[in-house]
């Protein structure tokens, strides 16, 4: 079954169920954990004396799903990588530890019959997700002068991948 449309969980106005802990299970509200989508956050050559920062910045409060920041990072890097090949340091900023819950729905004939509504619905773990606040930074781009524009196309790219509205800093690095 495919994911849900990105507009049911990225309201903040929920409450986190994120507790796991592997010292205390007991005591966890979630007792496994979904695969987390994101792997790489660190991308380029951080060694590097950059010119030029330019970063990713939220402009309300929003919840970003694992697979949402793995495809916009994914579609950045890759235009990175082919035009600025390790010239570039690329930083992803935010971890999905929000834990997304679902309760599903049978759907059919005689459904009514087989599932109890909404008794107890606290719902199964099916998805990760980062909660990002307003004026935090999401992902952070460091270049030379000369890639401005190169740069600028690459974010350009990661917008349409991320649910929300999305402005860009520019910044000369000292």
């Amino acid at each position: 079954m495919g994911l849900r449309p990105a507009h049911t969980c990225r309201g903040i106005g929920k409450v986190c169920w994120t507790r796991f802990s592997r010292k205390k299970p007991r005591k966890s509200y979630v007792k496994a954990l979904p695969h987390n989508a994101v792997q790489i956050f660190n991308m380029g050559d951080a060694g590097k004396k950059y010119e030029m920062e330019i970063a990713l910045i939220a402009e309300d409060n929003i919840q970003l799903r694992d697979n949402a920041i793995e495809a916009a990072r994914q579609a950045a890097n890759k235009y990175l990588e082919k035009q600025l090949p390790a010239n570039y340091y690329f930083k992803v900023l935010i971890f999905p530890h929000n834990v997304i819950r679902e309760n599903k729905m049978i759907v059919g004939a005689g459904a009514d019959r087989l599932q109890k509504g909404m008794r107890q619905s606290f719902g199964r773990a099916t998805d990760r997700a980062a909660r990002v606040k307003a004026d935090q930074k999401i992902f952070i781009i460091r270049m030379m002068k000369k890639d401005v524009d190169i740069v600028k196309e690459a974010i350009k790219r990661v917008k349409p991948k991320l649910s929300g509205a999305y402005y860009t800093k520019l910044s000369e690095l000292s």
